[in-house]
C-alpha cells in the first residue's frame, strides 16, 4: 500500500485529494490548522489515516510534523502541498499581503524542501503543489495572491531542475487550478467553476501518469495559453 501525506486537507482541493487517495490503496497522512476536521476524516477511515495539526506559517515545526506523519505511515511516496490563502486587498494592507507571503512563500517553500530533502535521501518520490493559472498573471485586486503562486509555479520549476540532477527518481507536478469550487473562488463572473470532486479526479489522473504540469479542469489550458500572450493594454481590462 502506498503511502502519501496531503498539506491543508482539512477542507477544498486538499480534503477531496485526501479521500481520493483513501479510495485507491493508499494510507494517508494529513495536516491542516482545524483538528475537528483531521479527526472528522480520521473517524471515518479510522485505519488508512493519521494526522497532525499543522498551522505552515510555522515553519520552525515543519520538519517535526512531517517527520511524525513519515513515522506513523512507515514512510512515503507521494507528498502533496494543498495550503494556501488569498485576499483582495486593493488598499494594499501590508498586514495582509504579509499574511499571503508567509503562507504561499514562507510556508510553501518549507514544505517543498523538506520534501525534497526526504525524496533525495530516499532516492525516489513524488512531489505535488496545487499552485493556480492567477500565477501566470498580475492583479490589482489581490496582488500577493498571483505573485505567490507565480514564486510556487517558479520554484517548482527549479526543483524539477534540481531533482533531475540529483540522480535520484523524483518526480515533480505543478497543479494550476482554474476556479474551483472551494472558499478560495472569490467575485462575481466566475466561470467554468469545477467542483472539487472533479478538481481531485483530474489531479489524481495527472499523478498517474506523473504530468510536469496539469490544469484543473483541462480546459484552463487554454486559458493559460492566453494568459501569457496577452498584452498590457488587454490585461488592464480584465
Amino acid at each position: 500500500m502506498k503511502k502519501a501525506i496531503v498539506i491543508g486537507a482539512t477542507s477544498g482541493i486538499g480534503k477531496s485529494i485526501a479521500e481520493i487517495l483513501l479510495q485507491n490503496d493508499y494510507t494517508v497522512g494529513v495536516t491542516g490548522r482545524r483538528v475537528e476536521m483531521l479527526q472528522s476524516l480520521k473517524e471515518k477511515n479510522p485505519d488508512k489515516i493519521c494526522f497532525c495539526q499543522m498551522d505552515v506559517q510555522d515553519v520552525s515545526a515543519v520538519e517535526s510534523i512531517c517527520n511524525n506523519l513519515v513515522d506513523q505511515l512507515g514512510g512515503l511516496d507521494l507528498f502533496i502541498i494543498s495550503a494556501g490563502i488569498g485576499d483582495e486587498n486593493k488598499c494594499l494592507d501590508f498586514s495582509i499581503e504579509n499574511n499571503v507571503i508567509k503562507t504561499n512563500v514562507q510556508g510553501f517553500t518549507c514544505l517543498a524542501d523538506w520534501g525534497m530533502q526526504y525524496f533525495k535521501k530516499q532516492g525516489h518520490g513524488y512531489l505535488v503543489n496545487i499552485s493556480s493559472i492567477a500565477g501566470l498573471i498580475g492583479n490589482g485586486e489581490a496582488p500577493s495572491y498571483n505573485a505567490t503562486k507565480a514564486f510556487q509555479i517558479n520554484y517548482l520549476e527549479g526543483l524539477r531542475l534540481n531533482a533531475d540532477k540529483s540522480g535520484a527518481e523524483i518526480y515533480v507536478t505543478d497543479v494550476r487550478p482554474g476556479f474551483v469550487d472551494t472558499d478560495m473562488a472569490k467575485g462575481d463572473g466566475l466561470f467554468w467553476v469545477a467542483s472539487v470532486e472533479k478538481a481531485a479526479q483530474q489531479i489524481l489522473a495527472a499523478m498517474q501518469r506523473k504530468k510536469k504540469i496539469v490544469y484543473v479542469t483541462k480546459r484552463w489550458r487554454m486559458i493559460g495559453f492566453l494568459l501569457k500572450i496577452m498584452p498590457y493594454s488587454l490585461l488592464r481590462k480584465l
